[in-house]
């Protein structure tokens, strides 16, 4: 599908074509509009937009705009045209872009709001940050059990345009108490005569408002739900989050997840709308962080010295032992942070997943450790590695000893830090899910940081005691 161009709307507000401009909302998606009108700097332009579009398709378009273009909207309106956005907008859609406005802004929309909507508005602005509360709405539509679905189906095409869903509707008794739902498509095919109460799904799925979003998400994924209750306290509904909010959440998480994972803090908003020095401050935490881990690697190599001076052939292979390490723990969080996000095991399946891995581990190790030892020999006796040390006066059998002690050495390395890799990538995001906290903090980079450390420990601590098994002395 052709998208309109930011070109191609500034030709038809220089033109004062205004009938144009009320057309392309006809042939373009508000999203696509948006994406376009956020290239235009003039704020003038933009709220002629406003005023000569149709109310309803401009609160839509509004959502999809950036946040500075919000914000000189918000300046440059009427206290009437404010008004009109509100009255036009959804309660959830209207605290997405209050949350990251500022104060005096904040401030002039509540003032231009309905007493009922800015009571739910400030509610909403209360709700804890990602829970079911902060991104729900009170637009939907609920009936009295004992309803018929005559009446009910009149109501709907009375009250439904300004719902948030008419695919899902919610059912409570006298005392507001939370019944069930009904699917659009049972409401159809039921008889006119019969109630609400008869029909309804009693089945029902429901979050609270302080529910972390991405179990509801995942609660959504797995019903297979088009929309979902939220209870307060009382378990009485007082709000629902619809599958399109949804869909943001999802986006929303897995951006913050990948964002972990490469070592980098989450961007608060759009990479084209996040500056140089926002972006680089995002930076600066987690380099530092894996800077000071660095350090202890240093430390090491610097304490092993005299070994690597007489058998300079340790070095050729630390890159190799390091970025093999790093790769495999790499994998195993990867495989983790998904599960994890999927809710494919609890707390109680922790152990089983711990001993999974580990035996996991035992045969990628043991696989790579074969075929390092074979590879490593061959690279020696091909040159692509340099035999190390004074080789004048040794046999050939004492040369071939030395080489499959290197070979062992590497291999044997290899084996012990995939093994640990493979714990690590395992252990940090379980532990990281058992206290609360996101499992993608524990990123690959971190758990690459953590085993190239090991790793160093593991092949020089390795290398003293081939030396005295094979009793190989280098001059």
């Amino acid at each position: 599908m052709k998208k309109i161009t930011t070109e191609e709307i500034e030709i038809l507000l220089s033109t004062k074509n205004y009938q144009g401009l009320r057309d392309i909302f006809e042939l373009y998606p508000e999203i696509d509009i948006a994406e376009a009108i956020n290239n235009i700097e003039d704020t003038a332009n933009i709220i002629t937009i406003f005023r000569v579009v149709k109310s309803d398709h401009t609160a839509e378009l509004f959502n999809y705009l950036d946040q500075d273009h919000q914000e000189a909207l918000i300046k440059t309106m009427s206290d009437k045209e404010i008004g009109t956005l509100i009255d036009n907008s959804s309660n959830d859609d209207i605290v997405d872009f209050l949350e990251d406005m500022p104060a005096n802004l904040v401030k002039r929309v509540l003032n231009n709001s309905s007493k009922e909507d800015r009571t739910v508005i400030n509610r909403l602005l209360n709700y804890k940050e990602d829970t079911a509360g902060s991104i729900m709405t009170n637009e939907y539509l609920e009936f009295i059990n004992t309803t018929n679905i005559k009446d009910t189906i009149d109501q709907i095409r009375e009250k439904g345009k300004d719902a948030e869903t008419i695919y899902t509707v919610f059912v409570k008794d006298n005392k507001r108490n939370f019944l069930g739902t009904v699917d659009l498509d049972d409401l159809i095919f039921a008889k006119p005569t019969q109630t609400l109460e008869e029909i309804m799904n009693k089945d029902f799925v429901t979050v609270d408002v302080n529910t972390d979003q991405e179990q509801v998400a995942e609660l959504v994924r797995r019903y297979d739900l088009n929309a979902i209750a939220v209870l307060n306290d009382d378990k009485r509904l007082i709000g629902i989050i619809t599958v399109d909010d949804i869909v943001d959440v999802i986006q929303e998480e897995a951006n913050e997840d990948m964002s972990l994972q490469a070592g980098v803090s989450p961007l608060d908003d759009s990479y084209k709308n996040t500056g140089v020095w926002q972006m680089a401050k995002k930076c600066f935490p987690w380099l530092i962080l894996l800077l000071v881990i660095d350090v202890f690697s240093s430390m090491v190599l610097s304490g092993f010295q005299s070994q690597i001076a007489k058998v300079a052939v340790l070095s050729a292979f630390i890159p190799t032992i390091m970025d093999t390490g790093g790769n495999a723990g790499s994998q195993t969080s990867s495989v983790m942070v998904r599960s994890i996000a999927l809710n494919e095991f609890d707390k109680k399946d922790y152990l089983k997943v711990l001993w999974k891995e580990i035996r996991i581990g035992a045969i990628v190790a043991s696989v790579t450790c074969i075929v390092a030892f074979v590879w490593f020999l061959i690279e020696m006796y091909l040159n692509l590695v340099v035999y190390p040390g004074n080789v004048s006066g040794l046999s050939a059998l004492d040369i071939f000893e030395a080489r499959c002690g290197i070979s062992l050495l590497v291999s044997s390395t290899l084996f012990l830090t995939i093994m640990l890799a493979k714990l690590v990538g395992c252990v940090l995001p379980l532990f990281a899910k058992a206290i609360h906290k996101d499992p993608a903090l524990m990123s690959g980079p971190l758990i690459t940081s953590i085993v190239d450390v090991s790793s160093l420990l593991i092949y020089f601590g390795i290398f003293e005691l081939i030396s005295v098994v094979f009793h190989v002395t280098f001059e």
